[in-house]
């Protein structure tokens, strides 16, 4: 059902909504990480003075040159904070798209406003990096055996599948009918979160992700909603 959700969801890429959005996301991407070069290139002095040598003016100049190198190296993990706001600006645009052209009979009861989507997506935001700085210790133990992507995608996995599964039930069966839904279905939830963790570790690729993971989760919804029809019949 997974691996059927995102297949569905990459075939819908050539809809002039989603391209749209991955438009808008990829824009909001590129200068949310040019604001952070720049802002922390403004902080670094152009002379430096060193211990042992003195004042150094080329220091300055090397260091902004390492902060380029290292936004574009860190941008993977920087992916993931901007992924959760982006999904909170632009949920509703993407859903709507794949409701309209496979769930046409089951629209949203209780769409998401802009303003309220980008109050869950601040209020993740907050979770995630917290969760990432307490993740710090184990990625660093990992880093020897380099399973460091591996415990990145585990632990962002659990996060992102919570987050998409949440706001996408929310617009059908409110909040805590979508508390009830994750509960239900925590395994599956679990196991596409971490699907959609993995191309955030591939540059490019990450800045498709935050649609393909609204369009993803809100298949899965819909699917396991008819599943559990189903059963209880």
């Amino acid at each position: 059902m997974i691996f059927s959700a995102f297949g569905d969801a990459v075939t819908q890429l050539g809809d002039r909504r989603f391209i749209w959005v991955v438009l808008k996301s990829v824009m909001i991407t590129m200068i949310a990480l040019a604001l952070t070069t720049l802002g922390i290139q403004w902080l670094i002095p152009d002379t430096l003075t060193l211990p042992w040598f003195g004042e150094v003016p080329w220091a300055g100049w090397i260091l902004n040159r390492a902060v380029i190198v290292a936004m574009m190296a860190g941008s993977v993990f920087l992916m993931i904070p901007i992924a959760s706001i982006v999904v909170g600006f632009f949920l509703e645009e993407v859903a709507d798209a794949v409701e309209d052209v496979h769930y046409s009979q089951d629209q949203a009861k209780n769409p998401i406003g802009l303003w309220a989507g980008f109050v869950e997506g601040t209020q993740f935001l907050a979770i995630l990096l917290l969760v990432n700085i307490a993740a710090l210790i184990p990625y660093l133990i990992a880093a020897p055996f380099g399973l460091t992507p591996l415990v990145f995608v585990l632990v962002n996995g659990i996060l992102l599948g919570r987050e998409y599964a949440q706001l996408v039930a929310m617009r059908h069966v409110g909040r805590q009918g979508a508390k009830a839904f994750r509960a239900r279905n925590r395994g599956t939830i679990w196991l596409a979160g971490v699907l959609m963790a993995i191309p955030l570790l591939v540059p490019v690729l990450n800045l498709v992700i935050p649609v393909l993971g609204v369009a993803t989760y809100t298949h899965l919804f819909h699917r396991l909603q008819q599943t559990e029809t189903f059963v209880t019949r």
